[in-house]
């Protein structure tokens, strides 16, 4: 059984998809701290007729120090969900697709949830679903694992009765295959892929929310997706 993990970034995009898709389980990693500054858990980019659009969830985070990313809770002052539908209608009210997924957001929109991971977890299962991946989502709070860094991987892959554990090309500068041998455990990688597909608003641009591909491609994006998912090696 091979697991993959990730930190619950806000409307991800294709490649935290096809990360999924490559595993049989994959672990939400919702008790590690959330990054400081800016990071893709508070924030997306999706496409205008300018070209990309930053959109950002609003988060508490003056006089809190470091929070696990379960504990970081939306600010919702400003009407900011109003702006961000607005945006959305603006950008996306021609694609093909729009109506039909818009719901997801306007039902979270509107349970105005506390915790920012309540409402990633809410549009991370849409898109899953949306895409058609079978990947078991496990949040690692529920695994109850108390470790860090390389010592966590191993031992959530061990809770889950996993024998491969999954990361990107890019973990190989950090991540030490002996660790996971030792544990009994295969370590294997894969290269992020950028699905090309149509979009709106003129040249095609890579790595945005995965809602912009299933709202201009509706029930062929997993398709997509598929088409682009490398081999893992």
């Amino acid at each position: 059984m091979i697991v993959a993990a990730n930190q619950p970034y806000f409307a991800p995009f294709p490649a935290f998809f096809v990360k999924a898709a490559l595993a049989d389980v994959f672990v939400i990693l919702d008790t590690v701290q959330l990054p400081r500054g800016t990071s893709w858990v508070s924030r997306n980019r999706f496409k205008g007729p300018r070209g990309p659009l930053r959109v950002t969830v609003p988060v508490w985070r003056k006089g809190l120090g470091l929070q696990r990313i379960r504990d970081v809770r939306i600010c919702h002052e400003g009407g900011w969900a109003a702006k961000l539908l607005e945006t959305f209608r603006h950008a996306y009210g021609n694609a093909p697709w729009y109506r039909e997924q818009l719901a997801v957001w306007e039902e979270a929109l509107e349970a105005r949830f506390e915790r920012l991971l309540d409402l990633n977890l809410a549009l991370i299962r849409h898109l899953r679903d949306a895409l058609g991946l079978r990947a078991r989502l496990v949040l690692l709070s529920d695994l109850e694992i108390d470790a860090s860094g390389q010592d966590l991987l191993v031992a959530l892959c061990r809770r889950l009765g996993a024998d491969t554990y999954l990361a990107q090309d890019a973990a190989r500068s950090y991540l030490q295959p002996d660790r996971f041998l030792d544990a009994g455990l295969g370590l294997r990688f894969y290269r992020p892929p950028s699905p090309v597909y149509p979009q709106l608003w003129g040249a095609f641009v890579g790595n945005l929310s995965a809602f912009d591909l299933v709202w201009c491609c509706g029930p062929k994006s997993g398709e997509i997706l598929r088409r682009f998912t490398p081999p893992v090696r």
